[in-house]
């Protein structure tokens, strides 16, 4: 008789542990991008944790331009799993299932975007994976990175369902006087590609799909690094009231 059973294996390799952690410059869920890509102003980087952080582990990693990154959405409220979910996409009233989605509320809270790799180096005895296109927040615990292959994981004809194609912009966005002063004294080094990235995010409209019109024309905010980011909406425009730490 065979003693084989369908256990699963004890060893080190069936623990999942975090390999790395994001630093971002989106700091609270409200205003990160939808889809990595969408906002390429943003710019961050992955720092590996012991015992991964070395530079074996990434060994010929920068022969491709983007990279995988396997994530946890370890700030997502976590209760009974539902089997369908309202996505932004479908202008939060159409129910699609959970499987059919990217939605963050999942049975497991794992995330999966495509970045582009800009660099990798050893800083103070740190490995960082430097990338664009970042739609994740920042202290984001990542379990697994894996290499972009062109001719395997981009199809040409594969169907997109109900998002087919990239989003368009879904406001036009003004800095007002005070805005644009606030930017001109600010550390280029320490906030990089700021205004980009603001318009980034405004312009595709981040505010709750399900408010109605009256609600929309309010004011809004958003936390970009240590930085508290206003704005009004009016119509289809959007205008940058304040940038203040």
């Amino acid at each position: 008789m065979s003693t084989e059973t369908n256990h699963p294996p004890t060893d080190q390799g069936s623990v999942m542990t975090p390999i790395a952690t994001v630093h971002s410059c989106f700091t609270e869920k409200f205003g990160v991008p939808r889809q990595p890509g969408i906002v390429s102003a943003a710019t961050g980087s992955i720092e590996l944790l012991a015992p991964y952080n070395r530079m074996e582990a990434v060994r010929d990693l920068t022969g491709f331009s983007h990279i995988w990154v396997i994530f946890l959405f370890n700030r997502s409220t976590r209760g009974q799993w539902k089997p369908t979910v309202r996505p932004p996409r479908l202008g939060g009233n159409k129910k699609v299932g959970v499987f059919a989605s990217r939605s963050n509320f999942r049975p497991n809270p794992v995330g999966l975007s495509v970045v582009r790799l800009l660099d990798i180096c050893q800083e103070k005895g740190k490995i960082l994976i430097h990338v664009q296109g970042l739609d994740i927040l920042d202290g984001t615990p990542v379990i697994d990175i894996k290499p972009y292959i062109p001719y395997v994981d981009a199809i040409p004809d594969a169907i997109g369902g109900f998002a087919p194609e990239r989003p368009a912009p879904r406001l036009s966005v003004i800095f007002s006087a005070d805005a644009t002063a606030a930017l001109s004294t600010l550390s280029v080094d320490a906030y990089p590609n700021l205004k980009a990235i603001i318009e980034g995010v405004v312009e595709q409209d981040p505010r709750p799909a399900y408010y109605d019109e009256k609600k929309k024309e309010g004011a809004f905010g958003f936390t970009l690094w240590d930085l508290n980011i206003r704005w009004q909406a009016k119509g289809s425009v959007a205008t940058i009231t304040e940038i203040t730490p």
